[in-house]
């Protein structure tokens, strides 16, 4: 079977006082998720927005992904299938290579 799917993501950042927030938004035709993430400037630091922006970005984004496995596992469970292992890393990218 062959399937072929458009998710549009969608990412809102502002910025005030030193603190950035990001929203991450995806929608998937048939439901919508929602991530948050932050991020601030500590004093002693230079002010470089685009760092913030990253940040709160990537920190929105990781929120994201994981609602999205939560609701990912809560289907599989309802369909008596087993959920994906626990790691005690992250849950994300290519498996570190072992010693």
């Amino acid at each position: 079977m062959t399937r072929n799917l458009e998710w549009r993501v969608g990412l809102e950042l502002s910025e005030e006082s030193g603190r950035t927030k990001a929203e991450a938004r995806l929608d998937t035709g048939t439901a919508t998720f929602t991530g948050h993430g932050s991020a601030r400037c500590n004093p002693a630091d230079a002010d470089v927005p685009v760092i913030g922006d990253e940040l709160a970005a990537s920190r929105a984004m990781k929120d994201l992904a994981g609602k999205l496995m939560r609701e990912a596992n809560r289907e599989m469970e309802a369909v008596g299938a087993g959920t994906v292992p626990r790691r005690t890393g992250p849950g994300y990218g290519w498996p570190e290579a072992v010693s």
